[in-house]
């Protein structure tokens, strides 16, 4: 495997796995994990669902970019949250020093593995259904991946190994 001194971004809807995942291949590949969802509660001193309702779905993408373009490590997995492909500097940011993985799950495994979203801390309009945002999301997580996962039928397990033979041929 040669990662050299790049990172892993994870990207994906809520529930495909990101943070889960990211840390078993983390552990596996001795890399570092950072979960940029905690970065930015560790920001603003409140939690995602929190932002959203003081300060709205826009405010918490702004608060997320800012975030991700601090980041500069090397050798590090890094799960973001589902809303950060909306910013195009954020994600040149990341992928100036990364593999882009994306974590596919259909849209019926998101509603099984998330249940009520509503307390979940997504970045989406108000009037926005869970339908409208995955199939908006869909297109920009695929945009930037470099490498995709079909997670619906791997267990964590089974994702971490397939992005680790992914690793291997780099």
């Amino acid at each position: 495997m040669s990662l050299g001194s790049q990172n892993l971004v994870f990207v994906g809807m809520p529930g495909s796995g990101k943070s889960t995942v990211g840390v078993l291949v983390a552990k596996r590949l001795g890399l570092g994990f950072i979960d940029t969802d905690l970065l930015i509660q560790q920001h603003t001193g409140q939690t995602l669902q929190e932002t959203v309702n003081q300060e709205g779905y826009l405010a918490l993408r702004k608060i997320e970019e800012q975030v991700l373009l601090q980041l500069d490590v090397q050798q590090h997995v890094i799960s973001t949250g589902g809303s950060a492909v909306y910013s195009d500097a954020a994600m040149s940011h990341l992928k100036s020093g990364a593999k882009v993985i994306f974590l596919d799950i259909s849209l019926n495994t998101v509603l099984r593995r998330i249940g009520d979203y509503s307390l979940r801390g997504i970045s989406k309009r108000p009037d926005q259904t869970l339908v409208e945002l995955y199939e908006e999301r869909s297109g920009l997580y695929a945009r930037y991946a470099d490498y995709t996962v079909q997670g619906d039928t791997l267990n964590q397990e089974q994702a971490c190994e397939a992005v680790v033979q992914y690793c291997k041929h780099l």
